[in-house]
């Protein structure tokens, strides 16, 4: 059984939606969790070092774990990704909104599920150059010794 041009065209956009959801969810929660994690050992060391604490392998544990977490985010970019994603799935909501609405470019063009499945592809596209443009810039920065930006 064929489907037609808008089903197929509708069904690649919500699978694009819930990725995309998906995937800026998973990668916002571990940004968090390492920046968390950052941020508490971080401030707990001092604290153990002034209340004299004695063991150094703890501490010294305890920092490395430091840059780890640090050396994770900046490798695998949650942070870029959470906001990379997130961006692309409203855009995404968006376009299946006013499609869905028969608004903006939808309102006038001849063939509005043509247009849909190429707006869609372009968004997709254009996210994906960004990520690898990102992850370029990323490299660059690692093996220059540029400090990098979250």
């Amino acid at each position: 059984m064929a489907q037609d041009s808008e089903s197929v065209a509708l069904a690649r956009l919500e699978d694009q939606i819930a990725w995309y959801d998906r995937k800026s969810g998973s990668n916002q929660r571990t940004f968090k969790l390492l920046k968390s994690w950052t941020i508490l050992i971080g401030a707990a060391v001092p604290l153990l070092v002034a209340f004299g604490w004695e063991d150094a392998r703890v501490v010294a544990l305890l920092t490395a774990t430091i840059a780890v977490a640090e050396g994770l985010q900046q490798l695998n970019q949650h942070h870029t990704n959470w906001i990379l994603y997130r961006a692309t799935c409203e855009a995404l909501k968006h376009e299946k909104y006013l499609y869905l609405a028969h608004a903006g470019p939808y309102a006038t063009a001849a063939h509005p599920t043509t247009l849909l499945a190429e707006r869609i592809e372009g968004l997709v596209s254009q996210e994906h150059a960004r990520w690898t443009s990102g992850r370029e810039e990323s490299t660059r920065k690692q093996i220059s010794g540029q400090p990098q930006t979250p």
